[in-house]
């Protein structure tokens, strides 16, 4: 495993857990990936659980805020992509047509934080490094690996993150006469946007790579979770399935 010291610009670096119940996240995700874990208090009062992969940081288990569990809100995985000036990031994305849901807010010294809203919706962290770089692994067992953003505006999100940070874009035509657009960085594809099924809502869904879907996917079922997409072998993709646990939370796994 070779550790990640950093992220560029429009790279998808980091990905959370918000979930009613971080204990029980805590043994679901043990289960599936093998987290180990490390319990820090929250400002309130709380406790959030970072997640880790040997040594290496990969993910972070937090409590939701107090409206979120007042309304019965189910755990929602974030995302959030690498930006050198948060700030400017926000400004941006309100003249591209997007909205500025939250920030930019510093968090202590581990970056700067903000959730923007590309046109047609999904809900998109931004994150400048300070002493937090990201997951310190990446496309490997236990770590992010992909992420995708689902949109009834795809070729308006296309041109949203292009205009916020410079991506080049490949098109794959789709038997449904649609494209899946992938999103480049220095040569790299690094995420993807593709249409959502009409009457859905927009937002991401978030890969975490297995070196076994099967055996994942048996112990998802095993701890509680649901299994949403069976798994399946894609050659043009790989192997991959989708997971909700059993707060809510969905995220969908691929073998790496």
């Amino acid at each position: 495993m070779t550790a990640r010291k950093h992220y560029a610009s429009g790279e998808p670096c980091w990905a959370d857990l918000q979930t009613r119940d971080v204990a029980a996240a805590k043994t679901f995700y043990g289960q599936v990936f093998g987290w180990t874990f490390k319990d820090l208090p929250t400002p309130d009062g709380r406790s959030y659980a970072q997640a880790f992969v040997k040594d290496h940081l990969v993910a972070v288990i937090a409590p939701q805020n107090p409206m979120q569990e007042a309304a019965g809100t189910r755990g929602q995985w974030n995302v959030y992509i690498s930006a050198t000036d948060t700030e400017e990031i926000a400004e941006d994305a309100v003249h591209a047509g997007g909205k500025l849901q939250f920030g930019p807010e510093a968090v202590a010294d581990t970056g700067v934080l903000a959730f923007i809203e590309p046109p047609g919706g999904g809900t998109t962290g931004i994150w400048q490094a300070g002493t937090h770089v990201g997951s310190h692994l990446f496309n490997e067992p236990g770590a992010l690996a992909w992420a995708e953003l689902l949109t009834p505006e795809p070729q308006a999100a296309v041109a949203f993150f292009q205009q916020l940070f410079g991506h080049d874009v490949t098109e794959y035509p789709q038997d449904d006469g649609g494209s899946y657009s992938t999103l480049m960085v220095k040569g790299d594809e690094v995420a993807g946007i593709v249409p959502a099924d009409e009457g859905d809502d927009a937002g991401w869904q978030i890969y975490f790579g297995v070196a076994d879907l099967r055996k994942a996917a048996d112990a998802a079922v095993v701890a509680g979770g649901e299994l949403l997409v069976e798994p399946e072998d894609k050659p043009e993709t790989g192997s991959l399935a989708t997971i909700q646990d059993p707060q809510g939370g969905v995220l969908s796994l691929i073998q790496v």
